[in-house]
């Protein structure tokens, strides 16, 4: 009886437990999903709204189609902060790829819509080999381990430098499409205020006729 209970609890120690996908992908995955059900919700309504993040049309990939709207409204709410280029690093040491040159659309083999299982069976990519040739390296291991190091320290700065690079890009991208939108609307209302402008002249003008045909009629009445 003893020797039954010890070993029915060696063996719940030594199972392994129930391993679920990373916080990282669960959080993305979350997010596109209820972007999925606020536009079913909102279908047949007459008001459209504007998409910020959305899986692709095949359901393999996501397209985030307003980073700073995405950086502002949507991330906040999932992760503890509100930085875009934060968020394609994380993308990128999962084995994402940025598979458009047009928009900001990201892709996974194993992450795609209605097989959320399969998050699972992503992990984090190992880190990247030495970018320096092999004559380079020392012969002894204190020139080896410092080498290593500063290998390390090079990997960082490049991947920061190119983080920072395309925040900047990310945030050039934003402005130039506000400043279109703006000219836009400069010129939408322009136009309305030709047209107003119009229409008053016109008023004044069937005012005045109105008004001068009245005075006549007075005069020869009198």
């Amino acid at each position: 009886m003893m020797s039954n209970k010890m070993s029915s609890n060696y063996s719940s120690l030594s199972s392994p437990k129930a391993k679920g996908p990373a916080p990282f992908l669960a959080k993305t995955y979350a997010l596109l999903e209820e972007g999925e059900e606020e536009e079913s919700g909102e279908e047949g309504c007459s008001r459209r709204r504007k998409k910020i993040v959305s899986w692709n049309d095949e359901g393999t990939g996501f397209v985030v189609w307003s980073p700073a709207e995405f950086s502002d409204l949507t991330l906040p709410r999932y992760f503890k902060h509100n930085n875009f280029s934060s968020f394609i690093r994380q993308l990128n040491t999962y084995g994402f790829k940025k598979t458009s040159s047009r928009r900001w659309e990201f892709k996974h083999e194993k992450f795609q819509r209605g097989y959320k299982q399969l998050l699972m069976e992503i992990t984090r990519k190992k880190s990247e080999p030495s970018v320096f040739p092999a004559f380079l390296k020392a012969s002894s291991s204190s020139d080896h381990d410092h080498q290593d190091h500063h290998h390390h320290h090079q990997i960082i700065n490049g991947g920061s430098s190119a983080v920072d690079e395309e925040s900047t890009n990310v945030h050039r991208q934003t402005l130039m499409q506000e400043n279109q939108n703006l000219r836009r609307e400069k010129v939408e209302l322009q136009t309305q205020i030709a047209q107003f402008k119009d229409l008053q002249i016109k008023l004044l003008d069937c005012i005045a006729q109105h008004t001068g045909t009245s005075d006549h009629k007075e005069t020869r009445l009198c």
